[in-house]
């Protein structure tokens, strides 16, 4: 198979507001009052864990498929703590990102224990979100620079 790729592009509203496009669909991103945004979407760190949350969806339902597992029933919750010191700026010790993360899926299921075991250690092998978290993932970024020259009226 050839490799995918995928995108998203978008324009910066104000500070704390983003605005994306991928494919068809239109987001937005924000952060809540207590970190300067005006709580009008998701912040950036909860789509992270939503994008995992839905891939984790997508990939234990085709491995189960594979599998001939039943999934009658599932949640998936994801939890995190960020310790916000370094991205606000005021120390360099704690990472800027998730400490960790906390992952509680619930399946009602025909399966036995081995099944869902040996499903999950599959799933975790083919979820690309979780191989780009569990990975040191290369970033290349192309900065393009304007100037910007403001007009002077007498």
């Amino acid at each position: 198979m050839s490799i995918s790729n995928f995108s998203i592009n978008g324009s910066s509203i104000n500070a704390t507001a983003y605005q994306g496009r991928s494919r068809q669909f239109n987001f937005l991103v924000d952060e809540p009052h207590e970190l300067g945004g005006q709580d009008l979407a998701s912040n950036p760190v909860e789509y992270l864990l939503a994008g995992y949350a839905g891939c984790l969806n997508v990939v234990i339902n085709l491995v189960a498929k594979e599998l001939g597992v039943k999934i009658y029933d599932m949640k998936i919750n994801i939890n995190g703590n960020i310790d916000a010191a370094k991205f606000l700026g005021y120390g360099e010790e704690a990472r800027a990102g998730f400490q960790s993360l906390d992952v509680d899926i619930n399946f009602v299921t025909n399966a036995t224990q081995e099944s869902v075991d040996f499903l999950l250690k599959n799933v975790k092998k083919r979820c690309p979100i979780n191989d780009n978290l569990s990975n040191k993932t290369p970033i290349h970024y192309h900065i393009h620079k304007s100037s910007y020259k403001e007009e002077v009226h007498a």
